[in-house]
């Protein structure tokens, strides 16, 4: 069984001190592409977000303004950069349907929909250093899907990292190629994100929902443990 480190800085902390994060560790996993069940509850999903959503809209929705409002506290445009769950939201109030990757990855888009709360699914059989949410010196490198485009995160960003390899830029924005997850993927982490007024409590309701999908469609060993300004780190275990 191999150990991982998984830490915030606490240079986080003190920029969002009741900040949570949510670690969701799947293992021993089977992943395949999404059967025609998994993906109409995709579709639902969607179909139950433009419903909520008609009266309120994107722009007023207090799931959504809560990461706007921080990234422009962090010097960041949210019309630029938009945090990953605002521009999934608003994409989906387009009338676009996501599309559907594979198991592990819809799971992670439907419970993001059905939540409104950031949820990143990264790879992490393919890993062999300590995770950590910090702010970027400037000399990490991160590649983006789909590219083979090397870039420098800014200064002070908030990046998620497995040393100097960026799995995330800007805290929710965009996830690298580092850690995508594949068929033969077989260990992931979802990471579950949450800002004031979404707490642990809230954190755990989504992880029960991902625990029983996970169960249901690719089986395999799931855990989940919290990351917050009391304890900002933990142990992977698989």
């Amino acid at each position: 069984m191999a150990e991982m480190g998984y830490s915030i800085a606490p240079e986080i902390f003190n920029r969002f001190p009741n900040f949570v994060r949510g670690v969701v560790l799947v293992d021993d996993t089977i992943n395949h592409p999404s059967t025609q069940e998994l993906v109409q509850l995709l579709r639902d999903a969607e179909d139950n977000l433009r419903n909520e959503m008609k009266a309120i809209g994107v722009a007023d929705q207090p799931r959504l303004t809560i990461w706007r409002e921080a990234f422009r506290s962090m010097g960041i445009k949210p019309t630029e950069f938009r945090p990953s769950i605002d521009a999934m939201a608003r994409r989906v109030m387009r009338g676009d349907a996501l599309p559907t990757i594979n198991a592990l990855v819809d799971i992670g888009n439907i419970v993001s929909l059905r939540y409104l709360l950031p949820t990143g699914c990264h790879a992490i059989d393919r890993l062999s250093e300590d995770i950590s949410l910090r702010q970027a010196t400037g000399s990490e490198t991160f590649v983006a899907f789909g590219t083979n485009k090397e870039e420098r995160p800014d200064q002070g960003e908030f990046i998620l990292t497995e040393g100097d390899h960026i799995l995330t830029r800007r805290w929710i924005w965009r996830q690298s190629s580092h850690t995508m997850t594949e068929l033969s993927t077989t260990a992931v982490v979802f990471n579950l994100d949450g800002l004031p007024p979404v707490g642990i409590s809230e954190i755990e309701v989504v992880y029960r929902d991902i625990e029983a999908l996970v169960f249901r469609f690719c089986g395999g060993r799931i855990s989940w443990q919290v990351l917050n300004r009391a304890s900002p780190s933990i142990i992977l275990k698989h």
